[in-house]
């Protein structure tokens, strides 16, 4: 079952940069900040990437969450600081749920597009599908129902 939205998510050529602005800034507070090196295969499927390495920040602000990327590889491409709200822009938009595995195989019979089956990141397990016009949607079931990074229950 669908519980409701964990977080949005953003890329960013300087996360310590997107830090200061949302927590400084705007209140929001840091959460945790890790990432991963070349080589994680698990995290190459989920992302879709090859090789993929990325610092990553997550911030909770009231009930909301934002998580950062600033992926070291792939290189990514810049984006336009001044892009019109039309164009792309968030990277994926979060789903908690129950039975990440029946949900997974529900929305994949229904044609949703997925990079992997889901994968275990330690406190989670997770999976990213795409939405029908290519935006990325993950799917995230927490192991420990009482982690105090859930927003939906």
């Amino acid at each position: 079952m669908i519980l409701g939205i964990h977080h949005a998510a953003i890329s960013t050529p300087d996360i310590d940069r997107s830090i200061a602005f949302y927590c400084e800034l705007l209140g929001f507070d840091l959460m945790f900040k890790a990432g991963w090196p070349k080589g994680v295969d698990s995290l190459d499927a989920l992302t879709g990437l090859k090789e993929s390495a990325s610092q990553v920040a997550m911030l909770k602000k009231a009930n909301a969450m934002l998580e950062i990327f600033q992926y070291e590889s792939p290189a990514p491409r810049s984006g336009d600081p001044n892009r019109p709200v039309n164009d792309h822009g968030l990277t994926h938009i979060c789903l908690d749920v129950t039975d990440i595995d029946g949900e997974y195989e529900r929305l994949a019979a229904a044609g949703m597009r997925f990079n992997s089956e889901p994968v275990d990141t330690g406190p989670t397990r997770c999976v990213y599908g795409r939405d029908p016009d290519g935006n990325v949607i993950e799917l995230q079931e927490f192991k420990d129902p009482n982690d105090p990074m859930q927003i939906a229950r």
